[in-house]
């Protein structure tokens, strides 16, 4: 496969194995710039496993991998310099307030003005009201809004999404699938894993099926639907999915838990 020239991230045979244990058996794919692309597998396919060598944390045994044209074997300086990784689970200082945890990322930077860096992000994730309260306190959803935050301090090219909604409840996954939009619509690259077909479905503009080391497929949703026979039309009585009763009956996205928190946080400041 010969890399094109709007591939933010280029990945070609790359194979890896613990022990006896092959977990990428020659592994090709391709993310174009400012494009979500969604490595959907189930448990153990190695997805993580290829996240951590796109991140310069593990050495690949055979194959070839370069993002935003930097090899990550050759250039892990570089490709650190592009990039920016969120895992499975929060790494936010929970004894520092949401607006601390930001300007430390920003003076491990060392970019200019931490503050100021720290108020424009949590503006954007909805997290102004909350900036001084201690992280340990916040919600899951907001815990990992701000995770995310502190992943974007610097402006990063390309960003890594392992399992973002892991342990989330359906009104918290959807706060970040807006978030992950969000990014792709400021133009940063979302590499995006996850075992939830929905969430792949949702947000990806190309998916790749990643099965027992090996890309299985990949395309669009549209090109991977036309992998199945043409589907039989037939009129069937649309049921609410579960998904869907709960959000109507718990009302907007604004919940009472937050919006007692936001009061407190402002009778606090008066």
């Amino acid at each position: 496969m010969t890399a094109t020239a709007t591939a933010a991230i280029s990945v070609r045979g790359v194979e890896k194995s613990y022990k006896d244990v092959a977990v990428l058996r020659g592994v090709d794919f391709e993310v174009e710039k400012g494009t979500i692309f969604a490595l959907l597998g189930s448990n153990g396919a190695g997805k993580t496993t290829m996240v951590r060598i796109l991140s310069t944390l593990l050495r690949a045994d055979a194959g070839t991998a370069a993002v935003q044209g930097h090899d990550v074997a050759a250039e892990p300086l570089r490709v650190r310099e592009s990039i920016s990784l969120t895992g499975q689970f929060a790494a936010v200082d929970e004894i520092l307030t949401g607006r601390e945890n930001l300007m430390l990322v920003a003076k491990l930077r060392h970019l200019p003005h931490p503050g100021n860096v720290a108020d424009e992000l949590l503006a954007t994730f909805r997290l102004t009201d909350a900036g001084g309260r201690k992280a340990g306190t916040y919600s899951g959803g907001m815990r990992r809004r701000l995770d995310i935050a502190m992943s974007l301090v610097g402006h990063p090219e390309v960003i890594y999404l392992d399992e973002p909604t892991t342990g989330l409840d359906p009104e918290a996954r959807i706060e970040v699938w807006e978030v992950v939009k969000r990014l792709a619509d400021s133009g940063t690259t979302v590499l995006l894993t996850t075992q939830y077909l929905d969430e792949a479905e949702q947000l990806a503009d190309r998916i790749a099926i990643l099965h027992q080391g090996r890309i299985i497929a990949n395309g669009t949703l549209a090109d991977l639907k036309a992998l199945l026979p043409p589907a039989t039309v037939e009129y069937v009585e649309k049921q609410p999915t579960l998904e869907e009763i709960f959000l109507t009956l718990i009302g907007p996205s604004d919940s009472v838990v937050e919006r007692a928190e936001r009061d407190e946080t402002k009778g606090h400041a008066a």
